[in-house]
């Protein structure tokens, strides 16, 4: 058993007895990042960054990254993670292993709903993806989870081809339950190239807002609030 496993093991095991959980912070309902919080997104500029909470929406990013997830926005995805990968067809080309994606992706809703068995939005989410996907239904019996902290995926853009990143990802501590990710290539590396070039087709003119302006998605709720 590893440290995800164990950690949901024991999430379970004190929500069955009814054990207290510390309450994350309330907040408004429709989240809004701080202005120190866009800054520090904009600052990356070699890299796709994004904010996003334990459902999988994306709440924040800095230009590069809605660039290079501009299908998650503009589609069935909602600017939800899960939402694309399972309901988007244009998933599997994003990910050349898409089995693998599918799989993470579950695992970390897994995840999430052992931490707040209670979060009516993640059951919303998970009941939509379960009544129209049977690979997401297959895979959420499968009761596995997943911690999503470092590591390297493959990447297939529409508009610059493949693309092999590394990936951090942070907890923000001024906002519980959200994470920071961070996406590089390694340098000299094709998909640095092509990173690049994503980031000269992404480039903000002078009339184009920042798309890490607060309030820039205000469809997308903060699932970290309870009811």
């Amino acid at each position: 058993m590893d440290d995800a496993e164990r950690e949901h093991l024991f999430d379970l095991a004190r929500a069955a007895n009814g054990a207290a959980r510390p309450v994350r912070r309330r907040k408004p309902k429709t989240w809004v990042a701080r202005e120190s919080l866009t800054r520090a997104l904009d600052a990356i500029v070699n890299g796709p960054a994004f904010v996003r909470n334990g459902r999988l929406d994306i709440l924040a990013t800095n230009v590069l990254g809605r660039a290079f997830y501009d299908e998650v926005f503009d589609g069935t995805g909602k600017g939800n993670l899960a939402r694309y990968c399972f309901l988007d067809g244009r998933a599997k080309s994003f990910y050349p292993d898409w089995e693998a994606a599918a799989d993470v992706t579950v695992a970390i809703l897994r995840t999430e709903a052992g931490h707040d068995p209670r979060d009516k939005q993640l059951h919303d989410l998970v009941g939509e993806l379960s009544t129209t996907s049977d690979e997401f239904r297959l895979r959420w019996g499968a009761h596995n989870v997943r911690r999503h902290g470092s590591g390297t995926k493959n990447f297939h853009h529409h508009d610059v081809g493949d693309l092999t990143l590394s990936y951090e990802g942070l907890e923000l501590t001024a906002e519980p339950g959200l994470s920071f990710l961070i996406y590089t290539a390694a340098p000299g590396s094709p998909s640095e190239e092509r990173l690049r070039l994503l980031a000269s087709l992404a480039a903000p003119t002078s009339a184009t807002p920042s798309k890490t302006t607060p309030g820039l998605y205000p469809a997308l709720e903060d699932t970290t609030q309870k009811d």
